[in-house]
């Protein structure tokens, strides 16, 4: 059963859910998670059909667990988007979430992906689970560029299946006040920098977030 058939799946099997006992299983991680099964159980519920968990290994669990980062929140975003336009709107709009990030990297987007974090977010503490519970497993930690730099070291790194874990934004907001303690070297920059450039570096080197420097900056010039 895939997404595209899963219709047609039930359709061939809803006269056996009624009589017999019937098992969903995942050929790797768990059922409904980025895996299909959904419209399945949303089926049973619908027609009164018991349904039961039998708790299993999930990546996501795992990836938080030996992460080192915060889990008593935590949002699950599935797969990454395809392109990289997409992954970095999405980068941008986690850039201030206050709960630990996980997301699924499949191996031919685990570049671009940490491109985009280095980029966006070079200083959030992040961690890369490369192959969990598999004898390849490795976790790469530290901040978005220590572990981009680290995976790109060696091809080998690169291959396997990837659970990504983003740290919250610090629990210390980035304001207008914050951004005042570096009032003086702004003004100096503007003089000698397009804005773009200006929130880019600052950016880069505080991880105060590019929209508030933006505004800021706007604001000195009016």
């Amino acid at each position: 059963m895939h997404d595209y058939n899963e219709h047609q799946v039930i359709n061939q099997i809803k006269g056996l859910l009624k009589i017999k006992n019937c098992v969903l299983i995942s050929d790797a991680g768990s059922p409904l998670i980025s895996d299909p099964g959904y419209n399945l159980v949303k089926y049973c519920i619908e027609n009164n059909i018991g349904i039961k968990t039998v708790p299993g290994p999930s990546s996501i669990v795992s990836g938080l667990q030996v992460s080192g980062l915060p889990m008593s929140e935590f949002t699950f975003f599935g797969f990454i988007p395809k392109s990289k336009k997409k992954i970095e709107e999405l980068i941008n709009d986690i850039s201030q979430e206050k709960r630990t990030c996980v997301f699924f990297v499949s191996s031919h987007k685990l570049e671009v992906f940490l491109e985009c974090l280095e980029n966006i977010i070079p200083n959030r503490s992040i961690a890369i689970c490369k192959e969990l519970t598999k004898i390849n497993e490795f976790v790469f930690r530290g901040t978005s560029s220590k572990v981009k730099n680290s995976i790109l070291k060696d091809n080998r790194n690169i291959k396997g299946e990837f659970v990504a874990i983003i740290d919250r934004q610090a629990l210390k907001n980035h304001d207008f006040d914050e951004i005042s303690l570096y009032k003086e070297e702004l003004k100096k920059m503007i003089k000698k920098f397009s804005l773009t450039d200006v929130v880019e570096i600052v950016h880069k080197f505080t991880d105060i977030n590019k929209n508030k420097i933006y505004k800021w900056l706007l604001k000195q010039k009016n």
